[in-house]
Order: structure tokens, then C-alpha cells, then sequence
């Protein structure tokens, strides 16, 4: 009988992430749902602990000194740096018994880049904000154009037919990748926090946002790993009252 290779042996992965205002809930923090998003799609155990930044409980003083959410325990190894963290899972998670996740096209990462930057400019300076809401809109646009421009690999130069408008469901085709993971919980916090304090809904005009999050709402590694709502309004609030 041929011995199991020890490597097919599941990892032992605990994400810890930030908690929301009971202290329990998940809390809002685009990183965190970014990695959370990450193992779900891998297809791996793994565990997810909140962490109370009010009470930040003793052992985990001892675990991670000085380190914020969201951080990992792989292994018993502790890792902290959340860019570092999506790197590892990339190159140590890999086919072919985990899916890889990073996208074809270098610009699905690139094009909402600076999406949550503009937003944050406009929600600080509401309710003197109309230069801010143009360079928003900017990015909205941007990131709308993206969406709806056929991908390379949507382009068959063998057919008749010209693919004018591409009808794919996410940023890179149809399948979600890293690029969604960090876009997707920024766009979730700007959709809630923008509507309760200053009014703001992604304009109707940009069909490809719409399609992109009614599609992403369908996928439960997205939609299970958002806060609450009232999680990024209480994050939020604070900001809009300075």
C-alpha cells in the first residue's frame, strides 16, 4: 500500500479579523473581507476569530503585539502584513487542488485603484463635496468603461460577430479572482456609507458597476463575508461629523 503523501494534509489556517461594535459581529474592514474572501475561494478550512479592538483579549496581545486585524495564524506561523498574507495564499494554495485566483488581465487590478481614495475625499468634505463627487464619478466611469470593454479572451477572431459590450460578471471574466477580493468590499462599503450620509447612489448610467455587484451579490464568498450594514454607518459616522 503506497503511503499518503503528507503534503495532501490539510493546512491549519485561523484568519482573525476585525469585530464589529458588540464585539463579535464581523466588522467593517475592507482588508479583512479581502482575505476572508480569499480562503472561502481557495476552498480551504479555516476558522475566523474577531477580535474586540475596544478589549483586544490577553493571548492575542501575546500572539500578534502591536499588530492590527486582520492578520493569520497558518500552520501556527503568525503572518500580519495583509498584502504579504494574499501573496502567501496565492503561491502556497495552488493548483492543482486549489483554484488560482489571480486574474489574466494586469488592469483588473489596476482600474479601481484609486476608487476608494475619491470616496473617502468625498464623504470627508460632505456636504462641501462637488469637486470631490466629480473625481468619483471619474473613477465610476473608469471603472465602468473597464466592465463593459470585451476582454481579450471574449473577442473570438474567428466569428462574424462583433462583441461590442462585454457581458462578463466580473472583473476579470467570470470567475472571481484577487482583483475582486480587494475591489468588491471597498465598493460595498462606498454603496452603504455614501447612500446614508450624503445621499449618493452609483448612477444607473453605469450598467457594467450594476451588473458587476448584482452579480457579486449572488456569490455567498461576497455576500457572507460583508459587515452588517449598520457596521460601516457606525464606522462612518465619525468621519462625516468632523
Amino acid at each position: 500500500m503506497a503511503l499518503r503523501d503528507s503534503s495532501s494534509k490539510e493546512p491549519s489556517i485561523e484568519l482573525f479579523i476585525k469585530a464589529g461594535h458588540d464585539g463579535e459581529k464581523v466588522g467593517n474592514c475592507p482588508f479583512s473581507q479581502r482575505l476572508f474572501m480569499v480562503l472561502w475561494l481557495k476552498g480551504v478550512k479555516f476558522t475566523v476569530t474577531t477580535v474586540d479592538m475596544q478589549k483586544k483579549p490577553e493571548e492575542l496581545k501575546d500572539l500578534a503585539p502591536g499588530a492590527n486585524p486582520p492578520f493569520l495564524l497558518y500552520n501556527g506561523v503568525l503572518k500580519t502584513d495583509f498584502i504579504k498574507i494574499e501573496e502567501f495564499l496565492e503561491q502556497t494554495l495552488d493548483p492543482p487542488r486549489y483554484p488560482q485566483l489571480t486574474p489574466l488581465n494586469k488592469e483588473s487590478f489596476d482600474v479601481g485603484a484609486d476608487i476608494f481614495a475619491k470616496f473617502s475625499a468625498f464623504i470627508r468634505n460632505y456636504p462641501n463635496n462637488s469637486f470631490q463627487e466629480k473625481g468619483l464619478l471619474r473613477e465610476f466611469k473608469r471603472l465602468d468603461d473597464y466592465l463593459n470593454s470585451p476582454l481579450p479572451e471574449e473577442i473570438d477572431h474567428n466569428s462574424r460577430e462583433t462583441v461590442s459590450v462585454s457581458t462578463r460578471k466580473f472583473l476579470d471574466g467570470d470567475r472571481l479572482t484577487l482583483a475582486d477580493c480587494n475591489l468588491l468590499p471597498k465598493l460595498h462599503v462606498i454603496r452603504v456609507a455614501a447612500k446614508k450620509y450624503c445621499n449618493f447612489d452609483i448612477p444607473a448610467q453605469f450598467t457594467g458597476v450594476w451588473r458587476y455587484l448584482q452579480n457579486a451579490d449572488k456569490r455567498e464568498e461576497f455576500k457572507e463575508t460583508c459587515p452588517d450594514d449598520i457596521e460601516i454607518e457606525k464606522a462612518y459616522l465619525s468621519v462625516v461629523r468632523k
